[in-house]
């Protein structure tokens, strides 16, 4: 029977029945974004990364800038601290324009008391700066070219009265004492040992009024300068003096630490130093294991015995004791980060080679290997074209996952004092964690700052080389 003479059953076409075909780039792709915590994961890396590395450049302070009159400073948006006092306590704050509500708390015999919230950036108030000649006519042109007062003037009498007025430069107005003397253990007294008047700042008069600060022979004179041996003594506004040295007002978004530096770059610089050093770290042992574990796993043989006795001794070594070795010895010489660097990489590479040497044994018998050394490919051909790129997804998973490890790590040994990079113009998280650990109960956001700078690197990296580890896996399939 011809061919022709047959008919088929049914003519209706048939329906393509499969899938567009993807390539294993789209596929992987499509594997990661599959699992939701490892794209969010990838996100929260990434603007960690672009802040730590922004805002040192952004930012007008450096991890070097210190400042001892706001020190542990909190965050601009809980500045606003709330205290309790008297008149004279209104008036003190109120002198340094501090105050930014006034709530009225009881009225008793005694006095009335107020519940006031005080901006702290403001609490330094005024300071006493000692200029040369020079210095001083230089601060008088800038008030005169910007308008900006700095200088302010100086309590009446504050020759005669130096020892009690020195004592705080807020203290503006001179109030009257109810004893002409002092007495007691505080007492002031003049060279030949007798006692002195001293006012009393923290009481108020009779009639409730200030004495004037103008000078006596002259009222309408104010003083702002006191001549001394090397210059001038004057009276300064904190806020307009520190815009004076610095060129830019004062302005912390997180606050400053314990000895005065912005939280905000410290934690952007110590960021910068745990990704640089985590992803050198990583890059390195990921080389080196790549050729460690190719080599035993290709090979095998009393060759891959011999390279393993390496490793498992390498292993042994208790990292934190490398660590402290090489801080002792090689610091002097590398580094700090140099040294640091060292310790990470001596074992940092054996479970990579571990994981590359399995995967080159369950690939290296395969069919398509087989086929390329019987064609006469070399071993280097068959190491890097054949068997390395299909255990490439399982290896770099590792590498991925060894980051958290080297962060985690850096801040363990910067935490307990076992390496120092609170050095110079770099400084790292652990360094502030250790810093802030002994403000906990009266400063908590110099701690608070870097642990959760510290837990959000640490789990996002952690849910990406999990989301890695399912995409780049050959094993698993589509659902």
């Amino acid at each position: 029977m011809e061919q022709n003479q047959f008919v088929f059953a049914h003519q209706a076409p048939s329906a393509a029945v499969g899938y567009p075909a993807r390539g294993s780039t789209r596929a992987a792709f499509s594997r990661f974004v599959k699992n939701r915590a490892s794209p969010v994961a990838a996100g929260i890396i990434l603007l960690l990364l672009l802040f730590s590395l922004a805002v040192p450049l952004l930012s007008p302070y450096g991890v070097d800038f210190r400042d001892g009159y706001l020190r542990s400073l909190p965050p601009i948006f809980c500045r606003n601290i709330t205290l309790s006092g008297s008149q004279a306590v209104l008036d003190y704050y109120s002198s340094m324009d501090a105050v930014r509500q006034i709530t009225l708390q009881q009225e008793t015999a005694a006095g009335t008391y107020y519940r006031l919230k005080v901006d702290a950036l403001e609490r330094v108030g005024y300071l006493y700066v000692d200029f040369s000649s020079e210095e001083y006519r230089a601060l008088q042109a800038y008030q005169n070219s910007t308008g900006i007062q700095v200088c302010y003037p100086l309590p009446k009498n504050y020759t005669t009265f130096y020892p009690a007025v020195k004592s705080s430069a807020n203290l503006w107005y001179e109030l009257a004492d109810p004893s002409p003397y002092s007495t007691g253990a505080s007492a002031h007294h003049d060279p030949t040992g007798n006692p002195i008047f001293v006012p009393n700042y923290l009481s108020a008069q009779p009639d409730g009024s200030y004495t004037s600060l103008r000078l006596d022979d002259d009222p309408g004179t104010w003083v702002y300068g006191c001549k001394n041996q090397t210059g001038y003594r004057c009276r300064v506004l904190y806020r307009a003096y520190y815009r004076y040295c610095n060129g830019f007002s004062p302005g912390y978004l997180l606050g400053t630490d314990q000895h005065g530096r912005d939280i905000l770059v410290c934690l952007a610089s110590g960021g910068r130093l745990s990704f640089l050093l985590a992803i050198s770290v990583s890059a390195i042992n990921l080389f080196l294991g790549l050729l460690y574990g190719a080599v035993e796993g290709y090979y095998g043989g009393k060759l891959d015995l011999f390279l393993e006795r390496i490793a498992d001794i390498l292993s042994a070594v208790p990292f934190i004791v490398v660590a402290t070795l090489f801080q002792l010895h090689l610091a002097q010489r590398a580094g700090v980060v140099g040294s640091l660097l060292f310790s990470f990489v001596l074992t940092g590479w054996i479970g990579i080679a571990g994981r590359t040497r399995t995967q080159f044994y369950r690939f290296k018998n395969t069919e398509y290997v087989l086929c390329a050394r019987t064609l006469g490919a070399t071993d280097r051909r068959i190491i890097l074209r054949h068997i390395l790129p299909n255990a490439l997804g399982t290896i770099i998973t590792s590498a991925v996952l060894l980051i958290p490890g080297v962060i985690f790590s850096e801040s363990m040994l910067s935490y307990l004092g076992i390496v120092n990079l609170d050095a110079g113009k770099i400084t790292s998280l652990g360094t502030m964690l250790a810093g802030g650990r002994a403000y906990l109960s009266t400063y908590p956001h110099i701690l608070i700052f870097p642990a959760v700078f510290i837990a959000l690197l640490e789990i996002s990296f952690n849910l990406l080389g999990n989301g890695l580890r399912d995409a780049l896996n050959p094993v698993l399939t589509e659902n």
